[in-house]
């Protein structure tokens, strides 16, 4: 689920009725397993005393160090032995309610395609690297796993409910750009944070970002950045609360939303527990990498 223009408004030529594709995993090139590479190397430079335990052991459970793009048959048997998961490959983004009936039903739709050589530091639509790299090795956790298909079930309700918009929040400050608070200290689980070397380092280190206790509400409050380093990030204390939460009827908060206005994207309120308080000096800055 994104806030991007979806690629195809209905299955593509190829493509099934759910919109999955064959990986054609023969077909990529040596180029495109050498980007792979790259930057799995550049990751593994920044993650380790980073990323959570759930991730750096859900790279091991699923072998994801090889020499190149995973072979996503290879890949589903260990997954699936383990959470009951599956990684379906997709044409590129699609409609919510595809991607939610896949999530609801313990499938992750990934991009089949790899970024070029020149957009290693950046790529807008999410490609193999990011959903299977950045992903799936969460998926190796139970709870979080549960988390997932419960959220994918959320998401088919919210869009009967006309707020997509607040669900898609706890998508983007869970799944995408997530912290949680360890023995250790606070680590990344989020995926697009942990796919991307310097929003690793920024996401922990900078004095720029909010970093905030995770609250459900507080959270479908808050717009975020799309193309950029977030401004918040909110630290959850583990991934029980997340599908304790989740599980959860989400009507009476949407109820309660409808009455309370968004908050501004860097706004800390007298209610947030707060981990750090930002200064915002990338933001205005002007931001976009000018770290």
């Amino acid at each position: 689920m994104s806030d991007f223009a979806h690629v195809h408004e209905t299955p593509p030529p190829g493509a099934a009725a759910d919109w999955t594709i064959p990986q054609d995993w023969d077909r990529y090139t040596p180029q495109e397993h050498d980007t792979w590479v790259r930057l799995y190397e550049r990751q593994m430079k920044v993650l380790p005393g980073r990323a959570c335990d759930a991730f750096m052991q859900g790279l091991d459970a699923l072998d994801l160090h090889g020499g190149g793009i995973p072979d996503l048959e290879k890949l589903n048997k260990a997954l699936e032995a383990l959470t009951g998961w599956r990684v379906v490959c997709v044409p590129g983004l699609v409609p919510d309610e595809v991607f939610f009936e896949h999530l609801a039903n313990r499938r992750f739709p990934a991009g089949q395609f790899i970024r070029r050589p020149d957009q290693l530091d950046y790529i807008q639509e999410p490609d193999i690297f990011h959903d299977v790299f950045g992903h799936v090795p969460m998926l190796t956790d139970t709870v979080f796993a549960d988390y997932m298909a419960a959220y994918g079930r959320g998401g088919l309700r919210a869009l009967g409910l006309g707020q997509l918009h607040n669900l898609a929040r706890l998508y983007w400050y869970t799944v995408e750009f997530g912290l949680m608070q360890t023995p250790n200290g606070v680590r990344i689980y989020g995926a697009g944070i942990v796919s991307s070397a310097t929003e690793s380092v920024f996401a922990l280190e900078d004095g720029s970002p909010n970093r905030l206790g995770f609250d459900m509400l507080r959270v479908m409050r808050t717009p975020y950045r799309i193309d950029d380093f977030q401004q918040a990030y909110f630290v959850i204390p583990g991934f029980e609360q997340l599908l304790r939460e989740t599980l959860e009827d989400f009507a009476p908060a949407y109820e309660r939303l409808k009455a309370l206005p968004d908050l501004e994207i860097d706004e800390i309120t007298g209610e947030d527990t707060v981990i750090h308080r930002g200064d915002q000096a990338y933001a205005k800055a002007g931001g976009r990498f000018a770290v």
